[in-house]
């Protein structure tokens, strides 16, 4: 009586095999996206600014330069641009000053609980708008910020709305006024100007053309 042969598919050496070759696999694939990511998300030098070279997450210091926003055709979404260098609240500031105002930000994001409203690279809630490129918003600039555009730059007119929100009503859901201080402000300001130059892969989508559409811009704040 001849033997019947059982189909691969029952066959559970088969399916050990399988196991072992998929997660062969799938370590080595974790492995190498996890070194891959580890320089995606490092943060640039000074030196790297310096010379033209962008980084997905650049330097402390490229508060000191101008940022843009344009649409990159290869890509298909906005990227950051840094431009040239300009005075940030009257002064260019060392890496190393520029990390610690960066580092006082976080804090005080952390502190003030700013994403129980707002919304930071992806994180947080959408009771109020999304801050990741709070510094790109068109309103800082086109005149419309009675009271604050009076100010010599765009950094002290976001600093002083940041310490006074309620003086100065910029969207249906008003910001209540947090106690913020002066220098908090200043860390505040330097955060979001650093997050608006970080490479999110066009996040949020289509910022600067939708700010185009809405009067008076995106109402970051």
């Amino acid at each position: 009586m001849s033997k019947k042969h059982a189909s691969v598919w029952t066959s559970i050496p088969f399916w050990r095999r399988s196991a072992a070759w998929v997660t062969g696999v799938a370590t080595v694939l974790l492995i190498w996206l996890t070194f891959d990511t580890m320089s995606q998300i490092r943060m640039g030098t000074d030196e790297e600014l310096a010379k033209g070279i962008t980084r997905r997450i650049p330097a402390a210091s490229v508060i000191n330069y101008h940022i843009d926003y344009k649409f990159d055709e290869k890509r298909g979404h906005e990227v950051p641009v840094i431009g040239k260098k300009e005075p940030f609240f009257g002064k260019e500031w060392s890496n190393e000053e520029a990390a610690a105002l960066l580092h006082k930000g976080k804090l005080t994001v952390q502190a003030k609980n700013c994403m129980d409203c707002h919304t930071l690279l992806g994180n947080g809630s959408y009771y109020a708008p999304d801050l990741t490129k709070a510094w790109l918003d068109p309103k800082w600039n086109d005149g419309t910020m009675t009271g604050i555009t009076g100010k010599e730059t765009k950094e002290e007119a976001m600093a002083a709305f940041l310490q006074h929100p309620d003086q100065y009503p910029t969207h249906a859901r008003m910001m209540p006024n947090l106690g913020i201080t002066k220098d908090e402000a200043v860390a505040l300001v330097a955060f979001l100007k650093h997050m608006s130059a970080i490479d999110t892969n066009g996040f949020p989508r289509n910022f600067s053309q939708s700010a185009k559409r809405i009067e008076g811009g995106t109402h970051a704040f």
